[in-house]
């Protein structure tokens, strides 16, 4: 456990501009740990680092704001990881930009757990949306934490379904660690930092910046032993991630879907890389030897062939791609009417939902 003073010296060499984690790794290489950086003359710093750079390190610490972030470091369920502390995290320890200090709030024992990335679209469809609930869920209850990053869609999900089972789930965020971020999250993102664990590398009241994401996703990546694609267009952040646990040396799965949509393309193009193709729970469990794989429930491990045992009638004309009335009519030989109302029945049921431009999507 590092005193105050230790901790203060930490903050204040994360909070200098221009320095950087891999600046701040340097430096402690040459002098140690961060009071005796701060100890060392302007000199002797320029010669690791820009005389500019070394210059801010020398100048007022910015006592109010190092005092603010103790104040909040030293409330209940938050904390401040460093590189020196024993519990950070060996995954993270293995890539090549790991963070110099890691701001954590909830559940700082989930941080050592054995965990897993579930990402995706944050323009869900409902049917990915359901898939990476579940596959979540079947997840958390076999052992892994799930990771992933707070967004819409698939994020949101994946987290979902993480709480729902004794793994529970980390969000890695963009932001400070006391925001949470997109507003659409909130609630979710404050059961996160009761009942899981919210991550944070950036300092406290950091706004959504674009450049903050892509680390953040390093950081999703390089904490998992595994990374699961659900949905993923090929423009896609989540390619982002999935390569990022590529070259972390990580698994990556990913879920396929109708070649037809554009939120299947990325996983389509994962696989054709080389991730795994997963279809169950089951697939990725057996495939990181996870001790709890048969554990998972059988319908929620597929849940398509749940939905196929459960529904019937139009389910069968509907099969799994996006659909229209005009199309159900013309394969099942039924009325217009018939096939609407049949369909507000199962979207009543749960059972289908209704997308842009008058199609209609099966949901397990």
């Amino acid at each position: 456990m590092q005193t105050d003073a230790e901790l203060a010296a930490w903050i204040k060499l994360s909070l200098t501009p221009g320095l950087g984690a891999q600046g701040l790794r340097k430096l402690l290489g040459a002098f140690g740990m961060p009071q005796q950086v701060l100890a060392a003359g302007h000199g002797a710093l320029a010669r690791i680092v820009s005389p500019e750079v070394a210059k801010r390190i020398g100048l007022d610490p910015g006592s109010a704001e190092i005092s603010a972030t103790l104040e909040w470091a030293a409330q209940a369920d938050n904390a401040i990881l460093t590189l020196a502390d024993e519990d950070y995290p060996r995954q993270l320890l293995e890539i090549a930009d790991p963070p110099a200090l890691l701001y954590l709030r909830g559940r700082r024992e989930l941080i050592t757990n054995a965990c897993l990335a579930v990402v995706g679209s944050r323009n869900a469809t409902p049917q990915g949306a359901a898939n990476a609930e579940q596959f979540s869920r079947s997840f958390s209850r076999s052992g892994f934490t799930i990771v992933s990053g707070l967004a819409l869609g698939i994020d949101a999900s994946a987290h979902r379904g993480g709480l729902d089972g004794a793994g529970s789930t980390i969000a890695v965020v963009g932001t400070g660690a006391d925001l949470l971020y997109p507003p659409g999250n909130r609630s979710l993102g404050e059961r996160i930092a009761r009942d899981g664990l919210i991550i944070s590398e950036f300092p406290l009241g950091a706004p959504p910046n674009a450049h903050n994401f892509p680390r953040r996703n390093r950081v999703i990546a390089g904490l998992s032993r595994g990374c699961l694609v659900v949905e993923a267009a090929l423009s896609s952040g989540s390619l982002i991630t999935a390569r990022l646990a590529l070259d972390q040396g990580r698994e990556v799965f990913a879920i396929p879907g109708s070649i037809h949509s554009p939120l299947s393309k990325g996983c389509h193009a994962l696989i054709k890389q080389g991730a795994k193709l997963v279809e169950s729970a089951q697939d990725l469990l057996e495939e990181l030897g996870m001790p709890g794989a048969s554990a998972a429930p059988a319908a929620e491990s597929n849940p398509a062939a749940a939905a196929d045992a459960a529904a019937g009638g139009l389910l069968k004309w509907l099969g799994h791609d996006n659909c229209s009335v005009d199309a159900l009519c013309s394969r099942s030989g039924l009325t217009a009417d018939a096939v609407s109302a049949m369909l507000l029945q199962l979207e009543l049921d749960g059972k289908v939902a209704s997308l842009p431009g008058g199609l209609y999507q099966r949901i397990s």
